[in-house]
């Protein structure tokens, strides 16, 4: 049951760019797809894509890539067995010889990762998320869904990137995705009538024109009541401050307000939202330098609310124990392709685990329709799952991948809901 050939081609993602796309064919016939994706903001430490530069295509071609997966990379994996993930993982790790992957590029080699792992789930003819599971009970993850994009996903029209729901009160994957349609559909009708929409920004949510971050937090609680639900109570508020994209080396620029902070006064302005209105995640509070700052947040508010890191963890399993020891976030991002190989990404999640923070798997902004990360999400037991909106097909995909894994026959388990956010460590 060994590989017997892999093949490498450019598709386009969900903003129209190039990205890379590796089949792995058995020799029993079953094969495997992986796809890498995009983000536009990036943690200075996670894997580094290979991209060509020069003019074409705003210097995004891949085909250097590409040409690397071909020459080194489908050579090496010839004749090897699929299911030795941990050991194909360990050899593309190798083979780039960068700690960054950047000879070959971590979108090569994330690629290949997951293309490999697509094989074995099918050489063992079963869906991936029950491979992943390896006969444990999993749950279906609680969703994070984008109502606003801000930051690098919309044209920095807003300082905070994502402004989010979370449906405490659903009972089920189908049910949360239900309240978070009406909600995604109410803010909508809500910034058309205060001239406030601006169209819709890269992961799908509502492309917003405010004039104060707050506007849009007051907004988003008008949302949820309008769609008939009570903040707090049956919907909540999530935020990723993506504040490594306005802050660096303790000083933060908040464009709408035109003001300057240092990182206590970033705290003090995200404590304050904490206690005024119904959140209760935040991503990324402070810059991916500023550990000292991130450690007094979560000081502050770890014991209310979810503290993320994102840009400071970069799903490693090395930083997040550091990050333990420091005593900062509670909470840590999992993005394959920050990692750049299947297994390290595994490993960062597990390392969460272990020392008792909650996970979230997470899409970025330049997509395709590889439902991926929801089978890893699910088969993993992550507990929640952030892919982008409620609306362009690339995330609705997604979604809808989750609600047939809920209505197959033998689903998984359970359903996270609210319990699988994180609690006082």
């Amino acid at each position: 049951m060994t590989i017997q050939t892999v093949l490498a081609r450019r598709i386009w993602d969900s903003r129209g760019r190039p990205t890379i796309e590796v089949e792995v064919l058995n020799a029993d016939g079953t094969s495997g797809l992986g796809i890498a994706p995009a983000g536009a903001s990036r943690g200075s430490r996670e894997a580094v894509e290979l991209r060509d530069g020069g003019e074409r295509f705003g210097g995004r071609d891949v085909q250097q890539a590409l040409a690397g997966i071909a020459r080194e990379i489908a050579p090496a994996l010839v004749g090897r067995d699929a299911a030795d993930q941990a050991g194909i993982d360990a050899m593309l790790i190798a083979l780039d010889g960068t700690p960054t992957k950047s000879r070959l590029g971590g979108n090569a080699l994330i690629a290949t990762s997951l293309a490999v792992l697509h094989a074995a789930a099918a050489q063992a003819r079963l869906p991936l998320w029950r491979y992943l599971a390896q006969g444990r009970d999993v749950r279906l993850p609680l969703p994070q869904i984008q109502i606003f994009g801000g930051g690098a996903h919309a044209g920095r029209r807003v300082d905070i990137q994502d402004f989010m729901v979370i449906a405490t009160g659903a009972e089920s994957f189908s049910q949360a995705l239900e309240m978070t349609a009406e909600v995604y559909r109410a803010a909508g009708e809500l910034m058309q009538e205060r001239g406030a929409l601006a169209g819709v920004a890269d992961e799908g949510g509502w492309w917003p024109s405010f004039r104060r971050n707050e506007e849009a937090l007051d907004t988003l609680v008008a949302a949820i009541e309008r769609a008939g639900y009570v903040p707090g109570e049956q919907v909540a508020i999530a935020l990723d401050i993506a504040a490594s994209e306005f802050g660096h080396g303790g000083r933060y620029r908040l464009a709408l307000e035109n003001e300057e902070l240092d990182s206590d006064g970033l705290c003090e302005r995200l404590v304050r939202w904490v206690e005024r209105y119904p959140i209760v995640s935040i991503e990324d509070p402070l810059a991916e330098d500023d550990e000292a700052g991130l450690v007094a947040f979560t000081r502050a508010v770890g014991d209310r609310v979810q503290v993320v890191g994102d840009d400071y963890l970069v799903t490693s399993a090395p930083r997040v124990r550091s990050a333990a020891a420091a005593g900062a976030c509670n909470c840590v991002l999992i993005k394959p392709n920050q990692a750049g190989t299947v297994t390290e990404t595994r490993a960062a999640l597990d390392a969460a685990k272990a020392l008792g923070y909650a996970t979230i798997v997470s899409a970025r902004s330049g997509e395709t329709e590889d439902v991926a990360i929801v089978h890893l999400a699910t088969g993993w037991d992550a507990g929640q799952l952030k892919v982008g909106s409620f609306a362009r097909s690339e995330r609705m995909a997604k979604w809808n991948e989750g609600v047939r894994l809920q209505t197959r026959p033998a689903p998984p388990s359970g359903y996270a809901g609210r319990g699988a956010l994180a609690r006082r460590r």
